[in-house]
């Protein structure tokens, strides 16, 4: 998780921290007056203790707003597209979707005959990311097997920067989730304040009900943050790995490319003589 996500998950909590006192005090039922006696909220109110809201309330009621509204939606939205990278994410780092089995079988055989042009055919016929590290070492055979290793490395990074960047939507939607909640919370604590400056101090359930939006949007955020960015990690670690595997294995197959190099040049070497 970046450094601005961290700071809006920050900020989001000490938001929710300065909301707290205030339900709290809420809770317990009691409120100050304008002569500094405290009172009951239920008896400044002259009404029965109300039922308290619950979670749809909070997000589609009158109170919320229709930004309130919206900012639930938006985090509704935001989870479900963390749920819908992360699995895609699984998807594509799957061992034998970066590494067929098969293509490492015709490839090793292949190389064990010495046939270059089978295992490029190989690579074409099961095209991926190891696929795609191969082609690159068998493309520069001629040039020596120093530039081989330097394509093999120039493949191996294009194709860590490829699932990097896949799996970076997980991230931006685990950043997305704080920045939303914040938001929710400013928002909440701005309806709270107003109904405190039109004197509806008074009344319990309606400061209640903007607190709540707040600390409730506050939770959302983190709810949709922290998995994500527990995903995010475990996944970037896991390709990470597999791409580490693709190296190793293309570099233990240019060995092979190395034998067939020699014995190129001592055939050139024959014809010349």
């Amino acid at each position: 998780m970046s450094k601005f996500g961290m700071n809006l998950s920050k900020m989001a909590l000490a938001a929710a921290a300065v909301a707290a006192p205030v339900c709290a005090a809420l809770a317990a039922g009691e409120l100050t007056g304008e002569d500094g006696q405290t009172v009951s909220a239920n008896a400044a109110s002259g009404s029965a203790p109300s039922k308290s809201a619950g979670f749809m309330d909070i997000v589609f009621g009158d109170d919320t707003g229709i930004v309130g509204t919206l900012l639930w939606f938006a985090l509704f939205a935001d989870g479900i597209l963390a749920i819908y990278f992360c699995i895609d994410s699984s998807i594509l780092i799957k061992t034998e979707k970066l590494m067929p089995a098969r293509l490492l079988d015709q490839v090793q055989k292949a190389m064990g005959e010495g046939d270059i042009v089978a295992a490029m055919s190989a690579c074409q016929n099961f095209p991926s990311a190891m696929s795609n590290i191969l082609i690159a070492a068998f493309q520069h055979i001629e040039e020596g097997f120093d530039v081989i290793q330097e394509a093999v490395t120039a493949a191996s990074d294009l194709e860590q920067e490829k699932l990097s960047q896949r799996l970076q939507w997980i991230s931006v939607c685990s950043n997305l989730g704080p920045s939303l909640g914040l938001l929710g919370t400013v928002q909440g604590m701005i309806l709270t304040f107003e109904k405190l400056a039109t004197g509806a101090a008074g009344d319990a359930s309606m400061l209640a009900s903007s607190i709540g939006q707040a600390l409730w949007t506050t939770a959302g955020g983190l709810i949709v943050s922290i998995p994500s960015i527990a995903a995010y990690y475990s996944l970037r670690n896991n390709a990470n790995r597999r791409i580490l595997k693709m190296t190793a294995v293309t570099m233990e197959f240019l060995n092979g490319l190395r034998n067939v190099e020699v014995a190129a040049e001592g055939e050139d070497a024959g014809a010349d003589a």
